[in-house]
């Protein structure tokens, strides 16, 4: 494992972390759990019943707080053939990623934690390649298998899911959560039964069918029209909840060009919320994760219709960001309170050779990994401040925002073609001139 701490962001402190100096410098330390690939999503959970938060990716759980107990929870023989600079070819563990100079994937996109049979121990869902079955891997309590390993029972759980950016979540309301995407055509959601775990779980369309297709991008829910209830948003529109799902009726759809294009454009994951705190949800997404473009739509209400105005956060020239900050391929985005201060903040990076290295735009540009603070202003607008949290990292199709120390600061976890890495937030007290001299400043107009 490599540990490495940086300097790498600073800010205003909010009221609830005010120190006497008044401001709070924030750092992240960065465990590179492996350089090996194996995964492009990664996610958190006590899957030892310790108390203490793991980390799983790929094949493997590492037992927290300090991830150095690696365990294999299902078959990781998986190896790979490269060539060095030297043109001597080697044998390495995993994919061939950035050990590598060829294009290659691994059989695990995203990664979610949850306990499926209601036994009281969290279990693991695999996402795989789109367009392929899924499976989720069931707790066994820390016992081994009768085979001597530690391999944990596979059930299956989705015959075929499309969508690279699938989402595991609370759509139906709080403690009922389905794997939203698209499958058959549709989009709509698998649906587990933790009375009937071991059953592949249903599926529920709400659209016609139309031409999503395995690799389509961006999916997300959040209760656009404040009825209490999450409606769907992909790239071509929103699909309102109705009031009764018996049936499994069609949703009704509210066009809007959220992430327009061709190929594979489209958003990575959507997100719904009220950014300018003007009462009304507004909409967050990327608008191609392979090129450029991270975008927030306001909600406006003309004669109780709703409709969106577009601000855009970054895109393809630094001009277009205030703070002059440019990097392509957002493929994962999150939403969370970053600083405290009680209002969501957003974290994406890049996506290291999401076709390999010689694809897409800008494939060797440094493999950032940002946190934008969202400052409200008092018109309304908002500004989002751009932090640096790594350089040599990046995002996957996956960033998964938790406490994993238990300190109160939301820490960072990717899993992508460079390995699987842990940023974990600290912060310390600063004075006024040390943390004005590291602010983000402005581009000269």
């Amino acid at each position: 494992m490599k540990t490495r701490t940086s300097l790498l962001s600073l800010l205003l402190a909010p009221a609830s972390l005010a120190c006497a100096a008044g401001h709070q410098l924030h750092t992240f330390q960065k465990l590179q759990l492996t350089d090996q690939f194996w995964s492009e999503g990664a996610d958190v959970g006590d899957f030892n019943h310790d108390g203490k938060p793991d980390l799983v990716a790929g094949p493997f759980w590492w037992e927290g707080p300090d991830f150095k107990v690696r365990h294999e929870f299902r078959d990781a023989s998986k190896t790979s053939k490269i060539k060095r600079p030297d043109g001597t070819e080697v044998t390495v563990p995993g994919y061939k990623g950035a050990l590598g100079r060829e294009n290659d994937y691994s059989d695990n996109f995203l990664t979610f934690v949850h306990d499926l049979n209601g036994d009281g121990w969290e279990d693991i869902i695999g996402v795989g390649l789109p367009g392929e079955a899924q499976f989720w891997y069931d707790n066994p309590k820390g016992k081994r298998a009768a085979n001597g390993t530690e391999h944990w029972t596979r059930h299956p759980a989705m015959d075929v899911l499309d969508n690279e950016s699938p989402v595991f979540g609370d759509l139906l309301g709080p403690g009922h959560p389905v794997m939203l995407g698209n499958s058959r055509g549709c989009f709509g959601y698998f649906e587990p039964d933790a009375k009937q775990s071991a059953a592949p779980w249903p599926w529920h369309p709400i659209t016609p069918k139309g031409s999503w297709h395995k690799y389509t991008h961006g999916v997300g829910f959040g209760d656009v029209n404040g009825d209490g209830r999450a409606d769907v948003l992909e790239s071509n529109g929103w699909w309102e909840q109705p009031a009764s799902l018996a049936g499994d009726p069609v949703w009704t759809l509210h066009p809007f060009p959220f992430a327009p294009g061709t190929g594979t454009a489209g958003g990575a994951q959507f997100y719904t919320y009220d950014f300018n705190d003007d009462g009304l949800n507004d909409v967050l997404t990327t608008l191609d994760p392979h090129r450029y473009g991270l975008v927030w739509y306001e909600q406006v209400r003309e004669q109780n219709a709703i409709g969106f105005k577009q601000h855009v956060i970054l895109n393809q020239l630094a001009s277009d960001n205030q703070y002059g900050v440019k990097f392509s391929q957002m493929h994962a985005i999150a939403l969370t309170d970053m600083d405290g201060d009680g209002v969501k903040d957003v974290v994406t990076g890049k996506r290291f050779w999401a076709h390999g290295p010689t694809g897409d735009v800008e494939p060797d540009a440094p493999a950032v990994l940002y946190w934008f603070r969202t400052v409200r202003n008092p018109d309304r607008s908002v500004d989002f401040v751009p932090y640096l949290i790594d350089s040599d990292s990046g995002v996957g199709t996956q960033v998964v925002v938790k406490d994993i120390n238990g300190d109160g600061l939301p820490d960072v976890v990717v899993a992508n073609k460079k390995g699987i890495f842990l940023l974990l937030h600290r912060v310390k007290s600063v004075g006024a001139a040390e943390w004005q001299a590291a602010q983000p400043k402005l581009l000269t107009r």
